[in-house]
């Protein structure tokens, strides 16, 4: 990575990434009977991601069952609208993740260039 910034933006995208797959997985799993939504605490695995040393990857989450959620006749306790929610609340930690690092890349791109654009 290019600096430690960089390094915990890496961080930052892979859970939002783990995060993402697991949503998908939940939707598509919406009518599996007795399938059980799975999801991780995103808050606490970014603050151990973050407070991970070096340039070391963090291993990925434990997803586990969502307590909780409404349960249906056959098993199934999948809630589109709260998958629905993630996904936007997943969007927008991409974006703005994406965005800051873009910026990053563009100072890095100025100074290699010597301030000139």
């Amino acid at each position: 990575m290019l600096d430690p910034t960089t390094t915990q933006l890496d961080r930052y995208l892979t859970l939002v990434s783990q995060r993402q797959k697991l949503v998908a997985s939940n939707i598509a799993n919406a009518d599996t009977p007795g399938y059980q939504t799975q999801d991780f605490d995103f808050e606490a695995q970014l603050h151990a991601a973050l407070q991970a040393s070096g340039d070391s990857t963090p291993a990925p989450p434990l997803a586990s069952a969502v307590p909780g959620l409404r349960v249906k006749n056959d098993g199934n306790n999948v809630d589109l609208d709260r998958e629905a929610r993630l996904l936007s609340e997943n969007a927008l930690r991409f974006n703005m993740a994406t965005n800051f690092l873009r910026s990053e890349l563009k100072d890095l791109h100025m100074a290699i260039q010597g301030g000139s654009s």
